[in-house]
């Protein structure tokens, strides 16, 4: 069950858009903001931390978590499946901490049919050529696969008008800076900030 002091965030954005980036950094810079970590089945890449990047799992183990219904959005993208555990978003949300999933717009649009109250955020790149570039640059796909990552950005960018938030990742502390007040607005408003201060509210306002 969601805290009322907690906030689900949702980031989508085409793969090459950097929002991974964004997303960590915001993390790293505000305090109580967590990420739920995803179970994936696709290999694991060099330098990623199992637990810390995805949990990575058989295709057997992550059907059996769907069949089970692990999981509070999971989509099959280039062949291989991703999830968000339902059981690890409750959990922060109810310690009170604000939780920012990175997921494409499938799942996006599932987290929103499961939880009303959800904060969504669309990330784009400046330009196709850039969003290529950053494709390439990651030397860690063929240049079918950055075709079809390609293709398939394009589909995903079409999907931008469901976000709350549109932020253009055209200079990165620019766009940090975007996403952390989108965090921190819902932070101040007022419901939120009642409930936290109610102490101090009543003794401000009561003789």
């Amino acid at each position: 069950m969601q805290n009322n002091q907690a906030q689900m965030f949702i980031v989508s954005a085409p793969s090459g858009a950097g929002k991974t980036s964004l997303v960590r950094r915001s993390i790293k810079d505000l305090t109580d903001l967590t990420v739920a970590v995803s179970h994936t089945t696709r290999p694991q890449r060099p330098g990623e931390q199992d637990g810390h990047d995805y949990h990575f799992v058989s295709r057997e183990a992550f059907e059996e978590m769907i069949d089970s219904d692990h999981f509070l959005e999971y989509a099959e993208v280039f062949g291989n499946y991703y999830g968000t555990s339902m059981g690890a978003v409750n959990q922060s949300l109810a310690e009170g901490r604000d939780v920012i999933l990175e997921i494409d717009w499938q799942g996006a649009a599932q987290v929103r049919q499961k939880l009303s109250d959800v904060v969504s955020v669309f990330i784009l790149p400046p330009s196709r050529a850039t969003l290529i570039e950053r494709l390439k640059g990651r030397g860690q796909d063929s240049d079918e696969v950055i075709d079809s990552r390609t293709a398939e950005a394009v589909q995903e960018m079409q999907q931008y008008h469901q976000a709350e938030y549109l932020i253009i990742n055209d200079d990165f502390e620019e766009a940090l800076s975007e996403l952390k007040a989108v965090v921190l607005s819902h932070r101040v408003q007022k419901p939120r900030q009642a409930l936290r201060h109610a102490g101090l509210i009543t003794s401000l306002t009561h003789d």
